[in-house]
């Protein structure tokens, strides 16, 4: 290989995961928030949220599982920020992402209540309450479309992560005293 390839290759090198998680970020961009399988796991977190958060009161309880849909991805994501590892915290940022779209068809739904729930008639919308609680339950749309944008700001973030956290060169600095 020559200087120049080799330049070249070191020159790209920062970006082969955005390169990599590029389809997965249009995919989950075109999708709108529909449920995939990641979905899956993000339904388990969502409602085990509810659990952990229950000792706050309803409120903080009803929020509880978007939160947690939020704290745990953000967790993995300041995790792999702070060691420097740009594709650990871009492929959390993805999924933070996701569930934000996520989150953004959920909260959008509250007062046309179309989406099934887990336990069924037994169960409030947690978004209902919440923006009825708040005085905002005509602006569901609005704050769907602030996850959503939320959403989508995490996938740019994602597409620009090699610019944000570039490799730091070590420096020797040597005192002589």
């Amino acid at each position: 290989m020559n200087s120049r390839s080799e330049g070249f290759l070191n020159d790209i090198k920062p970006w082969f995961g955005t390169i990599a998680l590029l389809p997965l970020v249009i995919f989950y961009t075109i999708n709108n928030g529909q449920f995939t399988f990641i979905d899956y796991v993000n339904v388990l977190i969502h409602e085990g949220g509810h659990g952990v958060f229950k000792i706050f009161g309803r409120f903080i309880y009803t929020l509880g599982g978007t939160l947690m849909q939020i704290i745990i991805p953000s967790m993995f994501v300041i995790y792999y920020w702070i060691k420097r590892k740009k594709f650990g915290a871009q492929i959390f940022l993805v999924w933070l992402g996701e569930n934000l779209m996520n989150i953004s068809v959920y909260a959008a739904d509250a007062r046309a209540q179309k989406l099934p729930l887990l336990g069924g008639n037994k169960v409030y919308h947690d978004w209902t309450w919440l923006l009825s609680q708040t005085g905002l339950l005509e602006q569901d749309q609005i704050v769907g479309n602030i996850f959503y944008g939320t959403g989508i700001l995490m996938f740019i973030i994602v597409m620009i992560t090699p610019l944000l956290l570039k490799e730091i060169e070590s420096t020797n600095i040597g005192l002589n005293l």
